[in-house]
């Protein structure tokens, strides 16, 4: 071999080197998705969203888990062609709404019970963060389903005097690991609530607009499984612009609520207040 092409093939060689470090050194971009049930295409009664009877897990309410798993397939689709290479999905409505069955390719699935890690699989290394089938806060005239964790109990929460509701939980804990929020899927109410405080970048699907709180003007779902589709691949393309979402620290919160007492379960408002000292206890509170 002459001199010149033993120096071409070591040349050669630190190139294959140097890039294969390269790509090695590149990390996965990994999107965490957090569902709910409420926000689903076709869901618009809370009786869809109980388990608490034997008619409801088998009949309606399993329908309503039948709708969800189709707009996961849907966003899961779009993230992928978007450009993610790992997406985790996480069961958000009470750890039971997934039909495995039903499971579409591409992402990884988290459900059941688990310990006190709430928002199990979520850390620095994500990208971004999708809210799918989420719901707006309690209290939205306009909201389908609106509620802030207890539909029962008519919860609500201001933290640092703004009321919040799950959407503002959920980015906020993400925030705490620096991942902001890069999608919102649920009515019409629920994006604009996302628009408020998640800015313009974060990409926000409607898939049916609220009458009442029990009621809906709802989209066919091959309209709307497409509108998953192609929003989580321009969800993809928004992470650069998309921020955070964070709350000043120390949290100053507020919480009401509703306890029924008596024969007559007459309701009575208690109002607790406090200090929460960042967003990973949010829940303690």
């Amino acid at each position: 071999m002459s001199m010149q092409t033993a120096i071409r093939c070591l040349l050669v060689l630190g190139w294959l080197v140097t890039t294969d470090v390269a790509v090695a050194a590149t990390p996965p971009v990994r999107i965490y998705v957090e569902t709910d049930l409420e926000g689903a295409s076709g869901v618009f009664q809370f009786s869809q969203c109980r388990n608490d009877t034997p008619a409801t897990a088998q009949g309606w309410s399993r329908k309503a888990m039948e709708f969800l798993m189709g707009d996961i397939a849907a966003v899961v689709r779009g993230l992928r062609d978007g450009g993610a290479d790992e997406v985790i999905v996480v069961d958000g409505h009470g750890h039971r709404a997934f039909l495995p069955e039903l499971m579409a390719p591409g992402a990884k699935y988290v459900t059941g019970t688990w310990g006190p890690e709430v928002f199990i699989g979520l850390d620095k290394s994500c990208s971004g963060v999708v809210m799918l089938a989420f719901h707006a806060m309690m209290g939205t005239p306009d909201g389908v389903l609106c509620h802030t964790q207890n539909s029962v109990a008519e919860n609500r929460y201001w933290y640092n005097g703004v009321e919040s509701g799950e959407l503002v939980q959920t980015a906020a804990v993400a925030g705490h690991f620096g991942v902001p929020p890069i999608m919102v899927t649920g009515d019409e109410a629920t994006c604009r609530e996302a628009k408020t405080f998640f800015g313009e970048h974060c990409v926000v699907v409607p898939v049916k607009k609220g009458l009442a709180r029990e009621g809906a003007m709802l989209y066919p779902f091959e309209e709307t499984r497409q509108s998953l589709y192609e929003g989580a691949k321009r969800a993809m393309a928004a992470i650069p612009n998309c921020k955070p979402y964070t709350l000043k620290l120390p949290i100053q919160a507020k919480m009401q609520y509703l306890v029924f007492e008596g024969d007559e379960k007459k309701p009575r408002l208690v109002t607790k207040e406090g200090t929460i000292p960042d967003a990973l206890h949010l829940f303690d509170f």
